[in-house]
């Protein structure tokens, strides 16, 4: 399996924001978002077993699995092992792809990305499950009925990171304002850049 980090830090987003976790990062993606933070392309190569003995180096027993996208590489198998361990899992992902046959994980956090570069472009939905969706808005530009027919035990709104602080203030804003009109939704920020942690 390609793996591009493991590390122990808190979970910066969503429904678990705050709680410590171990992180597992796969590399590789099937989709390239402009807005993308994240280097996923490095990567060492290891067994499942490895993965799982790294990963219990730490005294968190939350994983969160991501990337780029998880589904590229989880197997069902390696779930099983990680929950022989006592891990409860969390997965990010963007949804265009189902789970392995068998796989089972506790939490799905899907962060869709329904519309690809251009308007012909569609990225549709394949996950069987979702539990939290996440939409990175980038403001009021956005079209937002196309969510709507997403079920989800919970639904959250993260302002896009631009690196530009005037923008960025600008979209946190019209987030705010989104989610006050729109109360099936609600706030999610990345705390871990907020507190300058991994």
């Amino acid at each position: 399996m390609r793996v591009n980090e493991i590390f122990h830090s808190i979970q910066g987003e969503g429904r678990y924001t705050g709680t410590p976790a171990v992180f597992l990062r796969f590399a590789g993606c099937n989709l390239n978002c402009w807005f993308c933070d994240t280097e996923f392309h490095s990567f060492t190569e290891m067994s499942e077993e490895e993965i799982v003995a790294e990963v219990c180096k730490y005294p968190s027993r939350n994983v969160v699995i991501t990337g780029g996208e998880p589904t590229l590489q989880l197997t069902a198998s390696l779930a099983e092992k990680l929950h022989a361990a006592g891990f409860f899992i969390m997965l990010e992902t963007n949804g265009t792809r189902a789970l392995p046959e068998g796989c089972d994980v506790d939490w799905i956090t899907c962060s869709p990305k329904l519309q690809g570069p251009s308007p012909s472009v569609i990225y549709p939905l394949n996950i069987q499950r979702i539990d939290e969706v996440k939409v990175v808005y980038e403001g009021a530009v956005q079209d937002m009925a196309q969510y709507d027919a997403i079920r989800a035990a919970e639904y959250r709104l993260q302002p896009c990171f631009t690196g530009d602080k005037q923008k960025d203030t600008f979209i946190t804003n019209q987030t705010i304002e989104y989610i006050l009109a729109h109360p099936k939704w609600s706030l999610s920020l990345q705390t871990h850049k907020v507190l300058g942690v991994r």
